[in-house]
């Protein structure tokens, strides 16, 4: 069993659309997938409940009650935390513990550049992670990377005590695939599988770390 851990200090970076994509990943390449939503907002508990019946089920779990973890079935290969939006690194002190791998999406712009950076250089201080004996990694979520604000800011994210192991682009794609309980590796036409590709970085970084 792996345990990935998917926290910002910020909301609306785009925790819920890695954590249901890379559920949707997994389900779809036969492992037992399980989404923990801790985030009081259920966007995630809510995707999995939409998931219709022609795509692999990923079970959810109420991350906002108490020994979430202890209620993953056994036979779980894949779990996913959904962290509240708004942690900080003491209030994800259970979830770090338990976790094989920590992914924070950081929006490209200077003003959530900057609210980020306290979150980053405190993660980076927890004891597992100084230790190294706690993979985090960056992902550049909703990137334009034709302007120069997306360049710029992938620039600034080089400063950061993480590497970035992901550029996912900006496309509604992942909007309406959401609404409709799915994610981008529930699709195989051509237009998709180039959004499944900006992925291709992070899946391998997670395997690694698995």
């Amino acid at each position: 069993m792996q345990t990935v851990l998917v926290a910002s200090s910020k909301g609306g970076c785009g925790k819920t659309t890695l954590t249901t994509n890379l559920a949707a990943h997994y389900a779809q390449d036969g492992k037992a997938a399980v989404v923990v939503d801790a985030d009081r907002q259920a966007s995630s508990f809510r995707w999995c409940a939409r998931r219709p019946d022609a795509v692999p089920g990923v079970l959810a779990l109420d991350g906002t009650r108490r020994a979430a973890l202890e209620r993953v079935p056994p036979d779980a290969e894949r779990v996913l935390i959904d962290a509240a939006a708004g942690s900080t690194p003491a209030d994800l002190e259970p979830w770090l513990e338990q976790a094989d791998a920590v992914v924070v999406p950081v929006l490209p712009s200077p003003i959530d550049l900057e609210a980020t950076a306290p979150f980053l250089h405190a993660l980076a201080a927890v004891g597992r992670i100084k230790r190294g004996k706690l993979p985090v990694a960056l992902v550049a979520n909703r990137l334009k990377p034709w302007t120069r604000a997306s360049q710029e800011a992938l620039d600034l994210l080089a400063g950061f005590p993480f590497p970035v192991v992901a550029e996912l682009r900006d496309s509604q794609a992942y909007v309406v695939l959401s609404g409709l309980g799915k994610g981008i590796f529930d699709y195989g036409s051509e237009q998709v599988r180039s959004h499944q590709d900006d992925w291709g970085r992070l899946l391998r970084w997670l395997k690694k770390h698995g």
